[in-house]
């Protein structure tokens, strides 16, 4: 049995926590005389939405490795775009059973600009902007950040609503569920 299976397997039950660790001692010599397997390859395409900023939201992923592909989307009552895009890559990636390389393509330079440029000089001020102010859906960056420390990422920056097929997919998916959220 692999790690992750005996992980689901064991979560729920009170003797989990120490099984899991026995789990993980056995895979840990394992490890030793197994060559690891190379990474797998994986691509990302994510999208937010909003009808209304604030207003319902949704945000759509699609996930395609190899010959094999995942649609992923949800929606929120009251959000703002910029959480949607955090939360289309954050859930694209939690989706990821292993780490992974990964190219993640997105439409939003808030969420690109914000891992490839801003986000060390947060944690280096105390999760503050420049302006000394507390940075915007700061927990959504942490969530992101965890997400991302699994895998080797390229960004790639696609132009929205630009003809490029996936991302066009990502965004009726997120379009779609903002429309489902704002019936809630």
């Amino acid at each position: 049995m692999g790690l992750a299976q005996h992980t689901r397997r064991c979560a729920g039950d009170a003797q989990g926590p120490a099984r899991l660790l026995a789990a993980v001692r056995g895979v840990s010599t394992r490890i030793a005389r197994v060559t690891e397997e190379p990474a797998t390859k994986v691509e990302i395409y994510t999208d937010g939405a909003c009808k209304g900023n604030p207003g319902p939201g949704g945000w759509g992923a699609v996930i395609r490795m190899g010959a094999h592909e995942k649609e992923l989307s949800g929606g929120e009552p009251v959000t703002t775009n910029n959480r949607m895009e955090m939360t289309a890559a954050i859930e694209a990636l939690n989706a990821l059973t292993r780490p992974c390389i990964v190219t993640l393509f997105t439409d939003s330079k808030y969420v690109m600009d914000g891992l490839t440029k801003w986000v060390k000089g947060w944690q280096r001020n105390g999760w503050k902007t420049a302006d000394k102010k507390p940075v915007k859906n700061a927990e959504l960056w942490h969530a992101l950040l965890a997400a991302v420390a699994r895998h080797r990422i390229e960004w790639q920056w696609v132009k929205g609503h630009a003809g490029h097929p996936e991302n066009e997919r990502a965004d009726k998916l997120a379009s779609d569920a903002a429309v489902a959220a704002g019936r809630k």
